[in-house]
């Protein structure tokens, strides 16, 4: 991710030139001038085969001097050109100066495609959406400043034949239960999967949505410029395993849209996976902190498409209070409807 501080100069003025999502372009920021962004050769859309039973090697590279590591979650961040932020995209600790290490390469990425200014104005419309929360909570979230990251993830592709049994009860008077059989063959298609331990779900899920593997660029450092980006922190076999589960969760749900009406349970299977197939790649999310009566929270901002997700707090009062007025309004339509002549 290493990249010369003199790419990153404006050719007009010999400014400090960062990376502009509205316009997708280096943008100096003395002058203005916008400078186009040459991408590097190779395919971002290439994946490479990895088996399992077989011993598996891949690039690493030396991190440059500029890793950054927070002291209060661990997180390994770089920041190319001028960083833009002193603490942790990710939890919103103090960064300080780390040594070199060893990570291993991303090959693909899409730049931000949403503006830091969209970015803070989703994050304060979500949080202004939201019912039953705080009245004070949309001024405590206005002070709060977004942070942009590249995040690091692994895109998955297998092939997976699968034997399963599950239960069901027949309908009727006189239900019973009875046990199906069946095989059947998945092809799952870039499966999503964190390469680092500090990408929470809300992360996750933030970036999950709308993802477009034909809108990969080759790594170019140029698009880093002014942003933090994580390296990858995670061996193959630790993606594919962070990913079990949600395989897990997709084969149980084709298994049980392949039997229609029938309601199973007690669903089991055995799978056998090959054609695994991998790209290591960078998404981008800008993530706004604030802290509410003493606990730190998080809303993220895909850099992507602006989709937003977060965390927030509730209103005890109001709660009650809606809850008062469900009730009220259960009691009064139970009235009208009695006094209609229903009951």
């Amino acid at each position: 991710m290493a990249v010369a501080q003199t790419d990153l100069l404006c050719t007009s003025c010999g400014g400090q030139c960062a990376y502009a999502p509205e316009t997708q372009k280096l943008t100096c920021a003395s002058c203005g001038t916008a400078h186009d962004i040459v991408d590097e050769a190779g395919d971002p859309t290439e994946e490479f085969h990895y088996h399992p039973g077989l011993p598996h090697t891949e690039q690493r590279f030396v991190a440059p001097e500029t890793l950054h590591s927070c002291e209060t979650c661990g997180g390994g961040v770089v920041f190319t050109g001028a960083a833009l932020s002193e603490r942790c995209a990710y939890c919103d600790g103090p960064v300080v100066r780390g040594s070199a290490d060893q990570r291993f390469q991303a090959l693909g990425l899409i730049p931000f495609q949403v503006t830091a200014e969209d970015a803070q104005a989703r994050a304060r419309a979500w949080i202004a959406g939201r019912l039953a929360a705080p009245s004070n909570l949309g001024a405590i979230v206005a002070q709060g400043r977004v942070a942009g990251i590249y995040v690091p993830f692994f895109t998955f592709d297998s092939h997976e034949a699968i034997d399963y049994w599950a239960k069901y009860r027949t309908g009727g008077k006189n239900s019973v239960t009875r046990t199906v059989k069946g095989k059947m063959k998945i092809a799952f298609d870039d499966l999503l999967a964190p390469a680092s331990p500090h990408i929470t779900p809300l992360i996750r899920d933030g970036i999950l949505h709308d993802f477009r593997p034909a809108t990969l660029r080759p790594f170019t450092p140029a698009y880093l410029a002014g942003f933090a980006a994580e390296h990858h922190h995670l061996s193959v076999s630790d993606g594919l395993a962070s990913l079990a589960d949600d395989k897990a969760l997709l084969i149980r749900n084709r298994i049980q849209r392949k039997h229609g009406s029938k309601r199973l349970f007690n669903i089991g299977y055995k799978t056998h996976t090959s054609g695994i197939h991998y790209r290591r790649i960078l998404l981008p999310a800008w993530i706004l902190h604030y802290t509410y009566n003493g606990t730190p929270k998080r809303v993220v901002v895909c850099g992507l498409h602006g989709r937003t997700f977060g965390e927030r707090p509730f209103s005890r009062a109001k709660l009650a209070a809606y809850a008062a007025a469900l009730s009220m309004l259960a009691i009064v339509t139970g009235w009208l409807w009695g006094a209609a002549g229903f009951l």
